[in-house]
């Protein structure tokens, strides 16, 4: 709802106020209304007489009804409520009672407007023989939002006057209004029965909604506690704050919290109204989640900063011109905040939108209220239920609101958490695929460390680490099979001879001529060369007995024998080896098996090298070939 809307809305109700009243002069007394009557005491407005008396007045400055002058007009109300916008006038109404009935009976004359500073009321009785003859039925009652609670004689916040009339009995009813703001005169007629009857109705309305707020405003507090979520504590401080303001309206306030203070009744009211129209700001720039920097965040800003500056005024202002200025300042917030959320709406802010039917009902409801408070409109007590159903049902809005945009949150969340986790997995698919990576390097690399770990650097063999490894297993593996399984020494000749005559550097290239020999003399796939000393290799020949060694080794003497290598000198030198060969005997241990390997390759160097000995289980000794 815009603000030209709602000036036009306005405008339009101050219209239609303008033309209700309609008054005009009387030239006879209003109609006697028949007590016993129920339709009569319904149209009460029609009994009603009143007159309004400007300042300079006589009785303007009259102060009870004996001093108004004789020939005052009186102006019958005509059926309309008798509605006053603000004004210095002293307002006099009279109404006139008859008991037509056999009985005594009590009525109360209620007015249903806490607001008023000074209320008198008179009581004159007719006398039956002469009823121009008039005498005081009972003490004036004055009372009044300017004078302590307990004035009003009946604990009620609206006013009571209990008119009793004895059968036939005709009693004339003055009352005095003076008032600072505007003036709501209300009044009805009503049995005891009747009272009890609206009040006990009224006692319910009210306290579903202010229970209702009141739980409201609880839960949503026990939200902050709980989420740490600033609107849901505007909410609270606004829903609090505008029931203190419709309680301090609906005269509660006084009857309740300050009945002896007459300042505070009338103060409470503006001061809850700016409070509230700061709480509504607040709340509605954290719930709309108004961006910083923008014109919307700046009035917002301004709103609230104007509220507190109103809040002081209210301690220095007349009530009048507080309560109209507080008014003022709460219509313009509501249609502000009509207006952000209208463009946040537009912005794809989808919470808004119950926002905003939140607020049109609130505008509906508080422009009535307003009007009737200010005295456009009259039944203010529907005003008051009007408005209190326009804040029930915009508080269940906002609240849905908040559902609404806990659920879009919530979804936002999941969204996030979506886009999260797919990024996290890739992530760790990523990563896993580098850990792979990783891991198949440090495996390579560990294969070759290994690989280094136990193969001769020098001759490209296997060393003596991985003979010792593997040769206790290859024992137990025959033992298991019964496959058969040789050792074979292999030791290059007068090798010291070949060191001193063309040094360490050709001793080596003799240590990797004789290597290449026996890798090219190894067939199979499982038998293992080893450079296990200095000039000393080793066969581990599995599956392989004694005679398939003898013949291996006879191949790697013949080849080591064939082939020459040139010295540094030119030389051409041929080289020889000798071997010793023994099988693993039955439950044979691997170092016993070595031992007697180690046996034979000695006889052979004691035979004359170049030659081949197998070793014997027994301690025959070794044959040689």
């Amino acid at each position: 709802m815009t603000p030209r809307f709602c000036a036009l809305l306005m405008l339009g109700l101050l219209a239609f106020a303008g033309i209700m009243p309609g008054y005009s002069m009387a030239a006879e007394p209003c109609p006697i209304l028949q007590a016993t009557n129920p339709e009569a005491r319904s149209a009460i407005n029609h009994h009603l007489c009143f007159h309004s008396a400007r300042p300079g007045e006589p009785a303007h400055a009259a102060q009870s009804a004996s001093e108004l002058p004789a020939d005052m007009p009186w102006t019958p109300a005509n059926g309309h409520d008798l509605v006053f916008s603000h004004t210095d006038a002293v307002y006099w109404i009279q109404l006139t009672v008859h008991n037509p009935g056999a009985n005594r009976a009590l009525w109360y004359l209620k007015l249903n407007y806490p607001l008023l500073d000074e209320i008198t009321f008179w009581q004159h009785r007719h006398q039956p023989d002469s009823p121009d003859v008039v005498t005081e039925a009972a003490p004036p009652l004055a009372t009044g939002d300017s004078l302590p609670f307990a004035t009003r004689g009946i604990d009620y916040r609206y006013y009571l006057l209990p008119v009793t009339l004895d059968p036939s009995e005709r009693r004339t009813i003055t009352i005095r209004v003076h008032s600072s703001g505007a003036l709501n005169v209300p009044l009805a007629l009503m049995t005891p029965e009747e009272v009890i009857a609206e009040s006990n109705h009224l006692t319910l309305i009210h306290g579903l909604f202010y229970g209702a707020l009141l739980i409201l405003a609880a839960f949503n507090l026990l939200l902050f506690f709980s989420s740490g979520t600033r609107y849901y504590f505007y909410n609270s401080f606004y829903i609090s704050s505008m029931a203190m303001f419709l309680f301090a309206m609906g005269g509660f306030a006084n009857q309740y919290f300050w009945p002896e203070s007459a300042q505070l009744a009338n103060l409470s009211i503006p001061l809850t109204l700016v409070i509230c129209s700061a709480a509504m700001a607040l709340f509605g720039w954290s719930f709309l989640d108004v961006s910083a920097g923008t014109i919307s965040e700046s009035v917002l800003r301004g709103l609230v900063w104007s509220a507190v500056g109103f809040l002081a005024l209210t301690f220095l202002l007349p009530y009048s011109k507080a309560i109209l200025l507080n008014t003022a300042h709460a219509l313009v917030v509501i249609a502000a905040l009509s207006v952000i959320a209208t463009i946040r709406w537009r912005q794809g802010y989808l919470p808004a939108f119950w926002y905003i039917a939140a607020w049109m009902i609130m505008v509906v409801g508080a422009l009535a209220y307003a009007l009737a408070a200010f005295g456009y409109l009259g039944d203010y007590l529907a005003r008051e239920v009007m408005m209190q159903a326009a804040v029930g049902g915009q508080v269940i809005l906002l609240n849905y609101a908040m559902v609404q945009r806990w659920r879009l949150l919530n979804q936002k969340l999941l969204d996030i958490e979506h886009q999260a986790r797919t990024e996290l997995e890739f992530k760790v698919h990523e990563r896993t695929a580098q850990l792979r990576n990783t891991m198949r390097e440090l495996e390579q690399a560990n294969r070759k460390l290994a690989s280094l770990s136990l193969n001769d650097a020098l001759t490209g063999l296997h060393n003596r680490r991985h003979m010792d490894n593997l040769l206790p297993e290859l024992c137990r593996e025959a033992r298991r099979t019964g496959q058969p399984l040789s050792l074979a020494l292999v030791d290059a000749d007068h090798f010291k001879r070949i060191n001193d005559s063309w040094g360490h550097d050709f001793g080596d290239q003799c240590l990797r001529h004789i290597a290449t020999c026996l890798k090219n003399q190894i067939k199979r796939p499982r038998d293992v060369a080893v450079r296990f000393g200095g000039e000393e290799f080793a066969l581990l020949l599995p599956g392989t007995d004694a005679t398939g060694a003898s013949k291996l080794c006879q191949d790697i003497l013949e080849a080591v024998r064939d082939s020459r290598i040139t010295a540094p000198d030119v030389t051409a030198v041929s080289l020889t080896v000798s071997a010793g060969i023994a099988e693993l005997g039955v439950e044979e241990q691997p170092d016993s098996l070595f031992r007697r390997a180690d046996e034979a390759l000695y006889a052979s160097k004691a035979a004359g090298r170049d030659a081949i000995t197998h070793a014997q289980h027994s301690s025959e000794p070794a044959s040689n070939s």
